[in-house]
């Protein structure tokens, strides 16, 4: 039970870090500290995108849920609501490219809309 609620939890982490990498520049605009965070987070995740390789969080989900004997995703709320966002059956190397490609665009322009918005102050 231990070792799944730790995957549970990791999963959760990994669906916060992803809206963190493709939202989190508006989070800039409240604090400037997210500026020193922000940045480094989205270029892991492009890079992720891009070279197609998985995120270590991956990789320590599946090995919690192997030491809590699940040999695959059961159906509860997290792995029935969470995985598919992270986990698509759709996900492609393309579609990884356009995605690491829409998260760069995101960032850009919220960083474009942040940086004139305290310009003008």
């Amino acid at each position: 039970m231990p070792y799944r609620l730790a995957a549970d939890a990791i999963l959760v982490v990994h669906l916060g870090f992803v809206l963190f990498a493709l939202f989190g520049g508006l989070l800039a605009a409240w604090w400037r500290g997210f500026l020193l965070l922000h940045p480094p987070a989205a270029v892991w995740a492009i890079f992720v995108e891009l070279t197609g390789r998985g995120c270590p969080l991956t990789g320590w989900e599946q090995q919690l849920r192997l030491r809590a004997g699940e040999a695959g995703y059961s159906e509860g709320f997290v792995e029935h609501y969470l995985l598919p966002l992270l986990y698509p059956d759709w996900l492609t190397l393309p579609v990884q490219y356009v995605l690491a490609a829409f998260v760069l665009l995101v960032n850009l322009a919220i960083y474009a809309w942040v940086w004139r918005r305290r310009r003008r102050r």
